[in-house]
């Protein structure tokens, strides 16, 4: 099975959405291919920190100080419900386009190990270490954890290198229909907009699974009960 997903490192739901997605790959026992693509849910975001996370929510929805920081709180609750030790609140909000760059290097690679490795750190390093993820040394340290070459990285973080890619990434999300993360295209016919519970995405996964075993009965060219299929 092949799954293509957009995301973005600094999307909570994103991290928790692979998470649960993981989990129910691995008790049905799949093999799958995993597309990773970028998408960046604010491309004019600063370098540099400049409000909480717990503002930011109160600005963007128009929500009090207080009931914003009991928004993200529980956000923060369904992390550490997957088992992570999720700290939204004091994540430390920067752009995330270098981050989506050295994710391209890694895809150059490929490795899916590393590819695999290098993603898990980032989500990691956002919202468990509530680290800079446009601090250039983050990323060479991540990158250095997750099996890129320090020279290479340095390459691309100096550079535009992979700005391309991520645009690509973003375009074809745009162009089809995709506004939100995460999204997930399995097998290239079947979409789930978001992060379905752990019961959800396996019951999905369950329900491709048999069609495409009916699929694969209706492909194959045989004789039964005295006919022969044509």
């Amino acid at each position: 099975m092949k799954i293509t997903y957009w995301s973005d490192f600094a999307c909570p739901y994103c991290y928790i959405g692979n998470t649960r997605l993981k989990r129910a790959i691995k008790d049905l026992d799949l093999d799958v291919d995993f597309d990773v693509r970028a998408f960046e849910l604010d491309q004019n975001a600063p370098k540099d920190v400049e409000s909480t996370t717990v503002e930011r929510f109160s600005m963007k929805y128009g929500l009090s100080l207080e009931d914003a920081e009991k928004q993200v709180n529980q956000i923060s609750q369904l992390g550490i419900n997957e088992g992570i030790n999720f700290k939204y609140d004091t994540t430390l909000y920067t752009n995330t386009r270098d981050a989506h760059r050295l994710m391209k290097l890694a895809q150059s690679k490929n490795n899916p190990q590393i590819v695999e490795k290098l993603a898990n750190l980032l989500f990691d390093a956002y919202f468990v270490k509530n680290l800079k993820l446009a601090d250039k040394e983050v990323l060479l340290e991540v990158g250095l954890q997750a099996g890129l070459n320090e020279k290479e990285m340095n390459d691309v973080l100096n550079s535009e290198l992979f700005n391309t890619q991520v645009e690509a990434d973003e375009g074809i999300a745009l162009s089809g229909g995709i506004h939100a993360v995460p999204f997930y295209l399995l097998d290239n016919k079947y979409s789930i907009p978001g992060a379905l519970s752990y019961e959800d995405f396996k019951s999905v996964l369950t329900q491709i699974i048999a069609e495409n075993e009916v699929d694969d009965e209706k492909d194959v060219d045989n004789c039964a009960d005295g006919v022969c299929r044509i």
